[in-house]
């Protein structure tokens, strides 16, 4: 029997070890702990240690104080370090199918071969963070103050639980939920999740419009800045004298500004954004 299969038949006879719980972002650095004390002051010299996956494929390998890349699966080769002072293994540019247990194996080696003296498990968690949720207006229905918006966000991971939209008047806040659409990335796994909404906006009213992402259960939430719809009376010369003017107003704070022109002697609108 070679080495590497006595190692890993050796680790595989370790049992009872605690596991850790360890959490990193996508394309960031990620810690596999180990947690040795290391009572009896043993030199690197004297030890074997290795960390391996939830697939038995080896991250990194130090026999006796020399890296063994060879021993190491292809694909972490070049992505780890390991730290002495803290026996922590390093996990660099952490992608979301790093995710998964993980064990480290410390045996020593001495006058009548390997003994195992210490395992640690992890569990490492990954996140990416969404981008924050970006409302856009589709096409509305002027003459029935009818408003289509759109709110997205993407690269993020992992799946949120919902999204929906918020609408705001001075004496009332209006939820508005919608079928969430979900894609992946086949390569990195991040998701982009997007909502369509179409609401009527209430007569003679200012209403503010926030798209909201639910991250999880413990009801974490990203939102959009607002998105303003203002609804203006004027009398028919005003409203001739404003369709034939471009207008460029715009809250420095809001991520849309949206204005519905009403007509003194009738109920036909214009928009204009």
């Amino acid at each position: 029997m070679g080495l590497r299969s006595t190692l890993v038949v050796m680790a595989l006879l370790l049992s009872g070890a605690a596991s850790l719980k360890s959490q990193a972002y996508f394309s960031e650095t990620g810690e596999l702990p180990c947690h040795f004390t290391n009572s009896q002051n043993l030199s690197l010299d004297e030890l074997v240690i290795f960390w391996q996956d939830q697939d038995n494929l080896v991250l990194y390998e130090l026999y006796r104080g020399q890296e063994k890349p060879h021993n190491v699966h292809s694909k972490y080769m070049g992505r780890t370090s390991f730290d002495q002072a803290t026996w922590t293994l390093k996990l660099h540019n952490v992608q979301i199918k790093d995710k998964g247990s993980y064990q480290c194996f410390i045996h020593h080696k001495g006058p009548h071969g390997l003994v195992p003296i210490h395992q640690m498990s992890s569990d490492l968690s990954v996140l990416a963070n969404f981008s924050q949720p970006e409302i856009n207006l589709l096409t509305n229905d002027t003459e029935n103050s009818i408003i289509n918006l759109t709110c997205s966000s993407t690269q993020g991971y992992p799946e949120p639980q919902r999204m929906y939209m918020l609408l705001k008047t001075k004496n009332s806040t209006t939820e508005h939920g919608a079928v969430m659409n979900i894609s992946q990335n086949n390569i990195t796994k991040l998701y982009n999740v997007s909502i369509s909404v179409s609401f009527s906006i209430p007569p003679e009213t200012n209403v503010s419009v926030l798209c909201v992402l639910q991250l999880d259960s413990t009801k974490t939430q990203l939102f959009s800045p607002p998105c303003n719809i203002e609804t203006i009376k004027m009398n028919r010369k005003e409203s001739k004298q404003t369709e034939n003017r471009e207008v460029h107003e715009r809250s420095d704070e809001a991520q849309c500004d949206v204005k519905i022109l009403k007509t003194a002697s009738d109920d036909n609108s214009a928009t204009e954004f």
